[in-house]
């Protein structure tokens, strides 16, 4: 008699609650996949407003975050509609979530601040997905951006998991446009205006080059002869780019002035040492004797039979 007043009990609540929570389930697969799909939408048709590069990569992490709140907007609401099914009364719960949330938030006091500083940098557009930035010490391509972290893939291939609130100092190489600096160095006996007019030809050829003349934004900029280092001197110039477009024309450019600089004997110094044996009283320097492997040298000696 017990197991039949039991299962009669069973009966009833699988077709009166049982039934609700299964349909709750079902229309939260259905949310969930209309939230993915709206915001998907959403994300299309706003893109389509604007063609910039910048707009898209901040429409693109954006996105994500609205899908990220919409996913969590619907499991919450599905869960509290089964759990009053349940006969759990959702006030209290409520109150008795918010008492231990407070707890929680003061003993983990680091996702907090990961979460605020991640609102920020979404809210002030410091980065978006597909920039080439620094932070806590670690550069790479900007792959995803949540609440919590920043995800990196560096050059190497290597991924980095940076938290938001690590995070103190963001270099974005990429933001709107990008440059690159050169550090030209060469011998002192060449003359400073040749060699910046064989820049500023090479710079010419690259531009009209149909490779390159769309990532080039403007003439490169010949800032002049910045500095005498120990062996060389040096002209600082720059380049304009779009976006992550500035190492790869660095690298084309250097290639084409080092052809440059070899067809017209423009030497790129390698560093020199000066040996200074000093002087005596006289004026007079003290013999240095040299030893050639491989091969008969011959020196004169003086009258104390002496290499000189």
């Amino acid at each position: 008699m017990e197991w039949n007043a039991y299962w009669q009990k069973a009966s009833v609540w699988l077709q009166s609650s049982g039934l609700h929570i299964l349909l709750v389930s079902v229309l939260t697969l259905v949310a969930l996949k209309a939230a993915r799909v709206f915001s998907s939408r959403l994300i299309t048709m706003i893109s389509r407003q604007k063609e910039d590069a910048e707009f898209q990569k901040r429409i693109q992490t954006l996105g994500s975050i609205i899908r990220y709140v919409l996913i969590i907007g619907v499991l919450a609401v599905a869960t509290m509609m089964i759990l009053k099914k349940f006969g759990v009364e959702i006030g209290p719960l409520l109150a008795a979530v918010g008492i231990v949330g407070l707890a929680v938030g003061f003993g983990a006091q680091s996702l907090v601040k990961d979460v605020i500083s991640g609102f920020f940098i979404l809210l002030e557009d410091q980065i978006r997905v597909g920039d080439v930035v620094q932070v806590s010490g670690k550069s790479g391509l900007v792959e995803k951006i949540s609440l919590k972290t920043v995800i990196l893939r560096d050059l190497a291939g290597n991924v980095h998991y940076v938290p938001n609130g690590q995070i103190d100092v963001v270099t974005n190489m990429t933001k709107e446009y990008s440059r690159f600096v050169f550090d030209i160095g060469v011998a002192y006996r060449e003359d400073v205006d040749e060699v910046i007019a064989i820049i500023k030809r090479v710079d010419e050829e690259l531009r009209n080059d149909p490779d390159y003349r769309e990532d080039i934004l403007e003439p490169m900029e010949v800032l002049g002869l910045d500095q005498f280092a120990a062996s060389a001197m040096i002209i600082k110039t720059r380049t304009t780019t779009k976006p992550i477009r500035q190492w790869r024309v660095a690298r084309e450019f250097n290639r084409r002035l080092k052809k440059k600089f070899d067809e017209r004997n423009i030497e790129i110094p390698f560093p020199h040492v000066t040996l200074y044996m000093g002087q005596d009283k006289k004026g007079e320097a003290p013999p240095l004797p040299v030893l050639c492997k491989g091969a008969q040298v011959e020196h004169s000696r003086d009258e104390l039979g002496r290499p000189t």
